[in-house]
């Protein structure tokens, strides 16, 4: 048995309607009026490690590796992980860089252009 963790060069969390809806917690959505400047939480399952040294992307994801193009350029300031009963879950904060809303291409792999 091993230590699974999993490696993200993005986050990815899911559209605010399924925190409306009542199937996701808020932290695991895009908030609705996505904004620079501003610090939001986030809530991921698993143990998951960030790159904490520069911008990535924030994608919206449908579950099952379905991601958008980036919604926004961030750069995640806090991380931990904690148990909740027997799963491993990571939380944090994120820093809005700036929001994309335009089909441009802004990053190139983990590099933002």
């Amino acid at each position: 048995m091993g230590i699974q963790v999993e490696f993200n060069p993005d986050l990815a969390l899911r559209d605010i309607s399924e925190f409306e809806s009542g199937n996701r917690k808020k932290e695991e959505c895009i908030p609705d009026n996505l904004t620079a400047g501003e610090v939001y939480e986030f809530l991921k399952s698993g143990q998951r490690n960030y790159w904490l040294h520069g911008e990535l992307p924030l994608l919206e994801t449908k579950g099952n590796s379905v991601l958008s193009r980036p919604k926004a350029s961030i750069r995640i300031i806090e991380v931990s992980h904690f148990l909740d009963g027997d799963k491993v879950f990571t939380r944090g904060k994120y820093k809005v860089v700036d929001v994309f809303d335009d089909d441009n291409i802004h990053f190139e792999s983990y590099k933002i252009i």
